[in-house]
């Protein structure tokens, strides 16, 4: 099988694990490296200004250098947010395959340009909502599709953990994350946004509280969400940045080894009218098929076996088989855009006290999960 050829645009964190993580698969070829300022060492990983010449690659100045010398089959854009529209779409302009960092853009009408962009020209457009390529998160979707749980009720989700106090997090050039959009709610729900919509369903409306009280900063430090799906279910979801509590993905999926993990705790329960799912210790109950449905009635109850691989590495594998021609997006331009677009109408319902409508013309892109 011939190597697909890939470029990485941004040296940091992120970037850095995608190089890894092409430079592991057998599939992939790592041929260039794009960033005007490399950081002189990315901070736990002890990485520095020679990663190209570590990894054997040349470090180029600007996407356009790049492309001139030596165009590749596909690029990574893991820079900074508000480049992402721009770089995309000068990747898409090139015709060449791109996988952007979520978010797809840094707004909503510069996420839209991108799906024009790459709805008008084919280009295929990956966004790396990273958790959709998660095994847990197949399973999911799978239990669901499958009907054991009938009909769908609802889900009841989490997000809460503690962010530091200590290592400068909160403060000097960090002091941002003291400020609106420095909050839960922008950094962190998106990715909450994208597995509720694998699992459930398309997302129609929301409503939302916000406090500081914790913390006492300007932003949010919790939020209390309530989710409308097309398919009649309904969600609840609390988020918090301040909460001694281990209910987050990162803190039971087992999936980033950053993380202390505690294989004893779930962060969605997936709800039918014949069962319900605990994510992710994939705890099943459910009532028989006989229509004998009651709580005086005992659950039949089992453990779901998942596979558990990193979706960083997943998702590198599905980038290159898109680039193959052997597989479509799971996570398209316009998933990515919806998934930006219910973040910020939760952000509006907080702001306003109303229920915020997510679909529109052409914002519907991923059909709600079959019960």
């Amino acid at each position: 099988m011939k190597k697909v050829r890939l470029s990485v645009a941004g040296a940091g964190l992120i970037g850095y694990r995608h190089i890894e993580e092409i430079q592991k698969n057998p599939g992939c070829e790592l041929v260039s490296i794009v960033d005007p300022h490399p950081p002189e060492r990315i901070a736990g990983l002890g990485a520095n200004a020679g990663i190209a010449a570590t990894a054997g690659v040349p470090m180029y100045q600007s996407l356009s250098e790049m492309l001139v010398k030596d165009r590749p089959d596909g690029i990574i854009l893991a820079t900074p947010n508000q480049l992402h529209a721009e770089q995309a779409i000068q990747c898409i302009n090139a015709g060449v395959a791109v996988f952007v960092e979520k978010p797809v853009a840094h707004t909503l009408a510069d996420g839209i340009r991108v799906c024009e962009a790459a709805e008008a020209t084919g280009v295929k457009v990956l966004v790396g909502h990273h958790r959709r390529h998660s095994p847990i998160l197949h399973k999911v979707v799978e239990v669901v599709q499958s009907g054991i749980l009938g009909q769908l009720v609802g889900v009841i989700g989490s997000a809460v953990f503690y962010k530091p106090d200590s290592e400068g997090y909160y403060d000097g050039p960090n002091a941002w994350r003291r400020e609106p959009g420095g909050g839960p709610i922008l950094l962190n729900l998106i990715h909450e946004v994208g597995n509720l919509r694998a699992m459930v369903g398309e997302i129609v409306a929301v409503q939302a509280f916000t406090s500081n009280a914790t913390r006492g900063f300007k932003v949010e430090d919790t939020a209390a969400i309530n989710f409308q799906f097309a398919n009649g279910a309904l969600g609840s979801f609390l988020l918090s940045d301040t909460a001694g509590s281990a209910k987050s993905w990162e803190q039971t999926s087992r999936e980033n080894k950053q993380y202390p993990t505690y294989p004893d705790e779930d962060c969605y329960t997936i709800i039918g009218n014949r069962g319900s799912l605990a994510v992710p210790t994939m705890r099943l109950k459910y009532y028989s098929q006989d229509n004998d449905r009651s709580w005086y009635k005992p659950f039949f109850c089992e453990t779901l076996h998942v596979e558990r691989k990193d979706p960083l590495a997943e998702q590198i594998a599905h980038f290159a088989a898109v680039i193959r021609g052997e597989a479509e997006p799971l996570v398209t331009a316009r998933d990515g855009l919806q998934n930006l677009r219910v973040t910020e109408a939760v952000v509006e319902a907080a702001r306003t006290g109303s229920v915020i409508a997510t679909i529109g013309p052409r914002n519907t892109a991923q059909q709600p999960a079959a019960a």
